[in-house]
């Protein structure tokens, strides 16, 4: 998975360019659907630092904006990388979920034996779940309820009563069900193919080769590494299959030499990524953001080692040029910036970016500086 550089460039023209593909330098002027499409996936295990994720993409945006595009199908929500929940685009979603899906979990022996649904169980299984949401949105437990008067279900009441994600997440894997709106604080599922915009779930074989590219449009200038971590330990979609798809895609990924480093990109991003001038924006964003996420806590072109620890663990960065160089917290009305780079804390640009961060919360921050 290697082949010959075709252009050599440093890491700071290799980052502007993907903070432009990322919608932070220049920020975007798109909806939420298209920050949610753009990024691929939106961590939404937290609801406000998913929205916050999206709104600072944005160059105008109001609160609720993304539980709106969720109710109205312009983004959907699933089980997907990593077992946890992201906002989707209904478009390419489909695309993540065929990968997620290809390791077929729900047949392995324990999930068989603890649940009583072999292999042959689950098409029937999947129809009855659709059935059961033809109405609308149900609760877990609801939907528990619906199927318990099946009795081939009805020994797996007790398992929605609870709530459970484990047997939920292969029924987002193969497209039959999306997570809803809330009610009464109750997270609902609700049938993927009732939302026109949703594209269906494809074939492993097609969805591969286009999910490769598109981590490359959005992530790029990136390695294999990268590659291996975001579809590969992300989605489960297998080093073997990723090998496949990837050397398949032939001379529509360059490969550039970035100080040292051999990494990818699509041939037609190539002349904008050598035409990128070097960023100094300073970005305030939310823990786990896609811009981390993506290729990983252990590229140490984005988060040093020195700083990883704070990201695994979800502190909200403050990112200039795209390499995390601090952290932001807010307590109330007061904003925290602890600068932990070397270089020169650029005030004014973290000033400038306190007062964007304040107007998209609603509130006049009080800014503290510490090194």
């Amino acid at each position: 998975m290697s082949a010959p550089a075709e252009a050599t460039i440093p890491w700071v023209q290799a980052l502007a360019w993907r903070m432009g593909r990322h919608l932070l330098d220049p920020v975007g002027d798109g909806s939420v659907a298209d920050v949610v499409r753009r990024l691929g996936a939106v961590l939404s295990m937290d609801d406000g630092l998913a929205e916050l994720a999206v709104r600072r993409r944005q160059q105008e945006s109001q609160s609720g904006e993304l539980a709106a595009a969720l109710a109205s199908g312009e983004v959907i929500q699933s089980f997907s990388f990593r077992g946890s929940m992201h906002y989707l685009s209904p478009e390419d979603g489909g695309l993540y979920l065929a990968l997620r899906s290809a390791g077929r979990q729900w047949e392995l022996r324990s999930w068989v034996e603890y649940y009583r649904l072999g292999a042959t169980d689950w098409p029937d299984f999947r129809a009855a779940v659709r059935a059961a949401l033809d109405d609308g949105p149900l609760t877990v437990p609801e939907l528990g309820q619906v199927l318990a008067t099946n009795p081939a279900y009805a020994h797996l009441a007790p398992v929605f009563e609870e709530g459970t994600g484990t047997l939920v997440k292969p029924l987002c894997w193969q497209g039959d069900v999306g997570l809803g709106p809330r009610r009464d604080g109750q997270r609902t599922l609700q049938r993927l193919d009732a939302n026109p915009r949703w594209q269906g779930v494809p074939e492993l074989d097609d969805a591969g080769p286009r999910a490769v590219l598109a981590y490359f449009r959005t992530y790029g200038p990136a390695t294999t590494d990268n590659l291996h971590h975001w579809l590969g330990e992300g989605l489960s979609a297998g080093r073997k299959r990723l090998t496949t798809w990837f050397a398949g895609l032939g001379d529509r990924l360059v490969a550039v030499d970035v100080e040292g480093t051999t990494a990818y990109v699509v041939r037609e991003d190539v002349d904008s990524l050598l035409a990128a001038s070097p960023s100094e924006a300073v970005r305030f964003l939310p823990g786990h953001d896609q811009w981390l996420m993506g290729p990983g806590t252990k590229d140490v072109h984005v988060t040093p080692p020195s700083r990883r620890d704070l990201m695994t663990r979800k502190a909200n960065p403050v990112v200039a040029g795209g390499v995390v160089c601090g952290t932001w917290a807010r307590t109330g009305d007061e904003l925290t910036v602890t600068w932990l780079d070397e270089q020169a804390l650029p005030r004014d640009a973290v000033e400038r970016e306190a007062e964007r961060l304040g107007a998209i919360l609603g509130r006049e921050l009080r800014l503290r500086l510490t090194q």
